[in-house]
C-alpha cells in the first residue's frame, strides 16, 4: 500500500500533468480534428478503467490523453463547420476551470451569492440586447431544450391561472415546420399538443401565416391554445422569423409569445444584422445558448423573461430544509426559482469572466467576423462553376450544393475530409435535397479555409 507521502507526490504530478494538457489545448488554435471510434475498438485500445483498486490517475489520464479524446470531435476546430459548432474564448475555458474548482452549488444565493451575482452580471448585458423592459430578467440554463422547457413550463401555468376552465384543457402551442426539434420534445415532456405552420416560401414563420392557422382551429383548440413559439435563427439555415407581426397577433390573441435564439440570439449583439430581429422585444419569454455564438463553454443556455414573477411561480421550490437561513446576507435571487433544475452549476460564470476581460465591443466583433465569413462564403460560391447557392444567407449559415452530386457524394466527400483530418462540413436536407452547409461561429477560421475547403470538391 501506498503512503499518504507518496499519494500526495502522486496527485501533485498528475494536478501538473493535467493542467500542462489543460493550457496546452487552451492555447490550440487548430487542435487534431478526431474522429469517433466502434466502442468494440475503444475497448481494445483502451481495456478496464474501472476496477476494485483503480488503475492510478496518471495511466488514466494518458489513456484519455492518447486515445479517448482522439475519438472525439473538437467543436472549435476553425474547419469545424457542420451543425452549429462552439468557440470558447480562451478567458470562458480557463474559467470554466476555476468554476468546477470552486465547487459552488449555484442554485440558492444562500449559497452561491458571489458567483450568482457574477452570473447576474452578465445576464444584465443579455437582457440588454433583446430590447425587452428593464425589469426583464433571466437565469442560465444547461442549453436551449431546458431553457425552452422552462419558459413552456411558465407559460403554461400562466395561462392556466387565467380561469379554471383552462386547466380542465390540454395545452396546445404553435411553432413553425422550421423549429428546432427540441421543441416537440419539450411538447412531449409537458403533456401538450403542438400544431407546426408551414413555413412560408422564404422559410419564415409570419404573422399572416399564424393568423390564418389560429383563424382556422376548432373552438376547443382555440380555447386550449396558450403559446406561439417564434424562431430567431433556425439551426439548418438561420432564418428568422417574422418576429414583430407575430408579436402582434399574440398580443391580440393574448397567446404567450417565446422566441428560441438559441443559435441566433447571439447575432443580437451585432449592429449589422440586428434589425432582423425587430419583435423580440415583445417577447415573453426567449431562449439564446451562451454555448453557441457567445464562445462560453459547453453546457451555457439562458432563459429570459419578461416578468419575472411569473416564472417564478412556476417553477419555486419550497422544502423545510430550504429556508432555514435568516441572515440578511443569505437574501437574493435564487437561479433554482426560475427554471427546471434545482441542483445547478455556475454556467454563466465562464461568460461573465469572458465578457470581463474582453469587453462587449471585441464580442461584438468576433459575432460580425462570422457574419463577414459567411459573406464571403457566399461570394465565393457565386464565382465558382461547380457549387451555387441554394438559397440566401442566413446569419452565419450557408447552403450551397456542388453541382450534380448524390447524396452518396456529399457523405463519401465529408467522410475523406474529415478522415484526413482536414475539415468537418457535413451534408444537410432543404426542402427533400441533400446539400452542404457552412456554419461560422468561430473568428479563427479563414477565408483561405473556406477556399481549401471548397476547393476540394472540385
Amino acid at each position: 500500500m501506498k503512503s499518504m507521502h507518496a499519494l500526495d507526490i502522486e496527485l501533485v504530478e498528475m494536478t501538473l500533468d493535467i493542467m500542462k494538457y489543460a493550457v496546452n489545448r487552451i492555447s490550440n488554435t487548430n487542435p487534431e480534428l478526431g474522429s469517433p471510434k466502434k466502442e468494440e475498438l475503444l475497448d481494445k485500445l483502451v481495456g478496464t478503467t474501472i476496477t476494485e483498486d483503480g488503475i492510478g490517475g496518471e495511466k488514466a489520464f494518458h489513456l484519455f490523453k492518447d486515445i479517448l479524446v482522439k475519438a472525439a470531435v473538437p467543436v472549435d476546430h476553425p474547419r469545424h463547420l457542420a451543425f452549429v459548432p462552439a468557440a470558447p474564448t480562451r478567458a470562458a475555458t480557463l474559467f470554466d476551470l476555476v468554476t468546477s474548482a470552486s465547487s459552488i452549488h449555484g442554485a440558492y444565493w444562500m449559497t452561491g451569492a458571489g458567483g450568482i451575482y457574477c452570473e447576474n452580471q452578465a445576464m444584465k448585458w443579455l437582457v440588454s440586447l433583446t430590447g425587452l423592459p428593464r425589469t426583464s430578467f433571466g437565469v442560465f440554463t444547461s442549453g436551449g431544450t431546458a431553457a425552452n422547457l422552462s419558459a413552456m413550463i411558465a407559460g403554461r401555468e400562466y395561462w392556466r391561472s387565467l380561469n379554471e376552465e383552462n386547466k380542465a384543457y390540454k395545452a396546445l402551442l404553435i411553432t413553425s415546420a422550421g423549429a428546432h426539434s427540441s421543441i416537440k420534445s419539450m411538447a412531449q415532456v409537458i403533456d401538450a399538443d403542438i400544431i407546426l405552420v408551414d413555413d412560408g416560401e422564404d422559410g419564415r414563420l409570419t404573422g399572416d401565416l399564424l393568423h390564418n392557422k389560429i383563424k382556422s382551429l376548432s373552438k376547443v383548440d382555440r380555447k386550449r391554445l396558450f403559446a406561439v413559439i417564434a424562431t430567431g435563427g433556425t439551426t439548418n439555415a438561420g432564418i428568422i422569423d417574422e418576429l414583430d407581426t407575430i408579436a402582434e397577433v399574440c398580443e391580440k390573441e393574448h397567446l404567450w409569445f417565446h422566441v428560441d435564439a438559441a443559435y441566433g440570439g447571439g447575432a443580437l449583439a451585432a449592429p449589422s444584422v440586428r434589425h432582423l430581429f425587430n419583435g423580440i422585444e415583445k417577447a415573453d419569454s426567449i431562449t439564446i445558448d451562451p454555448h453557441k455564438w457567445l464562445f462560453s463553454p459547453y453546457d451555457c443556455g439562458a432563459v429570459i423573461y419578461k416578468n419575472l414573477n411569473l416564472a417564478k411561480k412556476a417553477h419555486s421550490q419550497k422544502g423545510a430544509y430550504l429556508d432555514i437561513f435568516k441572515d440578511e446576507g443569505a437574501q437574493g435571487f435564487n437561479p433554482a426559482d426560475y427554471q427546471i433544475q434545482l441542483t445547478r452549476r455556475l454556467r454563466g460564470l465562464p461568460l461573465w469572466f469572458s465578457l470581463a476581460t474582453h469587453g462587449t465591443k471585441r464580442y461584438q466583433d468576433a459575432i460580425e467576423r462570422g457574419l463577414e465569413l459567411a459573406q464571403y462564403a457566399a461570394k465565393t460560391i457565386d464565382s465558382m462553376s461547380h457549387v451555387s447557392m441554394i438559397r440566401p444567407l442566413g446569419l452565419s449559415c450557408v447552403l450551397f450544393e456542388r453541382n450534380n452530386w448524390s447524396a452518396d457524394d456529399y457523405k463519401n466527400w465529408t467522410y475523406d475530409n474529415h478522415k484526413k483530418g482536414f475539415a468537418l462540413v457535413t451534408p444537410t436536407k432543404w426542402k427533400g435535397q441533400t446539400i452542404s452547409r457552412f456554419c461560422f461561429i468561430n473568428p479563427d477560421t479563414t477565408e483561405e479555409d473556406i477556399l481549401k475547403i471548397l476547393e476540394s470538391m472540385k
